[in-house]
């Protein structure tokens, strides 16, 4: 088994939508967020990542055959050249709408005061809520320090980097191995690019702006309800 699409598009553009459509279409398990918060223990290989240090893509993506969302979008280039034959899929959006979205969701996503102090009391009893803050700080490296340079609250330079990163992923992928693709676009773009059957279910709608704090709570504690 072998990752056959690379998402290569930032967080809030539609990719918890794009994984399931991927499940959907029969390509067998997508790593996204989520799967990080459910095995916590991965959150090694993202540490090697934002550290810049080699990292064993195919042993934390033993099992999945599509990667979406952060953090594995920021290195969708190891993953192009651990994965030769794979497809790339960018997942776009208007760019205000997105820093919206982003600055109400996963740029002051963390656990709320009471949550990092029961957090905290549980830290000698507990690998996995050590874990939980290892990938709180690998994140905020990875993501927050390396892409956005601790910028993340600033507008114009947020949407910047976003807009950067679109035209770095256009300019790095093979036109024929790449998909520039709007989830509002539905199966169509995504199954002629994939060549695959349209199927006959609606195309996946999830993970809403107003849903995300009880998807982020729930996470914490490891429940996959990501939807």
């Amino acid at each position: 088994m072998s990752v056959k699409v690379i998402g290569a598009g930032f967080g809030r553009t539609g990719t918890l939508s794009l994984k399931y459509a991927l499940e959907t279409l029969g390509l067998g398990k997508c790593y996204h967020m989520a799967e990080l918060f459910m095995n916590t223990e991965q959150v090694v290989h993202w540490e090697n990542a934002a550290n810049g240090k080699p990292t064993a893509w195919e042993e934390l993506l033993s099992g999945y055959q599509s990667i979406v969302d952060f953090p594995g979008c920021i290195y969708y280039q190891d993953l192009m050249k651990t994965y030769p034959d794979a497809k790339v899929v960018l997942t776009v959006r208007d760019p205000e709408r997105w820093f919206e979205s982003a600055s109400q969701t996963i740029f002051p996503a963390g656990p709320n005061p009471i949550q990092l102090i029961t957090m905290l009391l549980k830290l000698p009893f507990s690998k996995r809520t050590r874990n939980l803050l290892r990938i709180i700080k690998a994140n905020e490296k990875g993501i927050f320090q390396n892409v956005f340079q601790g910028r993340k609250k600033d507008k114009a330079f947020a949407i910047e980097r976003f807009q950067q990163h679109i035209a770095e992923v256009k300019k790095a992928v093979p036109a024929e191995r790449l998909l520039v693709y709007e989830v509002s676009q539905g199966w169509e773009p995504l199954c002629g690019f994939l060549g695959l059957p349209i199927p006959s279910t609606p195309f996946p709608k999830v993970n809403r702006r107003e849903d995300f704090p009880k998807m982020f709570r729930l996470a914490l504690t490891g429940k996959n309800e990501f939807e």
